[in-house]
């Protein structure tokens, strides 16, 4: 008789995989799920501990956690390979210090959508967008 793997423990597993690989753990590193008709969204947050602003990473959506878990590991394992990478320097309304952080994106749009992902855009002010070269 085949045992199923529990689902739980495979997705902590998987998430762990991650955490790992990404060198990021514990509150700077989020896991957001969401039911979307018949399919889970996950939004994969980080949290920069220095100015306390969230970012995000990436998003997939899958059948269920498992699935969805699975294919936001094999894109950390190759999203270097593919995606290039940005630095935007910018600054939170309230604050006098300029902020800088780097992206992992297709293009220049979608490093600012992950920039402003989960906030009102009139919250930070962007002071430019560079994509640096290739190492």
């Amino acid at each position: 008789m085949e045992s199923k793997t529990d689902v739980h423990v495979e997705s902590a597993r998987i998430q762990k995989q991650i955490e790992n690989h990404l060198g990021i753990s514990g509150s700077s590193l989020l896991f957001e799920f969401r039911q979307m008709d018949n399919k889970v969204r996950l939004d994969l947050i980080t949290v920069n501990p220095r100015h306390n602003q969230s970012f995000l990473f990436h998003t997939e959506v899958g059948y269920d956690r498992v699935d969805v878990l699975r294919k936001m590991w094999e894109y950390v394992q190759n999203y270097r390979d593919k995606e290039s990478s940005f630095t935007v320097q910018w600054m939170a309304r309230g604050d006098k210090e300029l902020n800088t952080s780097y992206f992992r994106a297709r293009n220049m749009y979608e490093a600012l959508d992950k920039l402003y992902f989960g906030r009102d855009m009139n919250t930070i002010t962007v002071f430019s967008v560079v994509m640096n070269p290739v190492s």
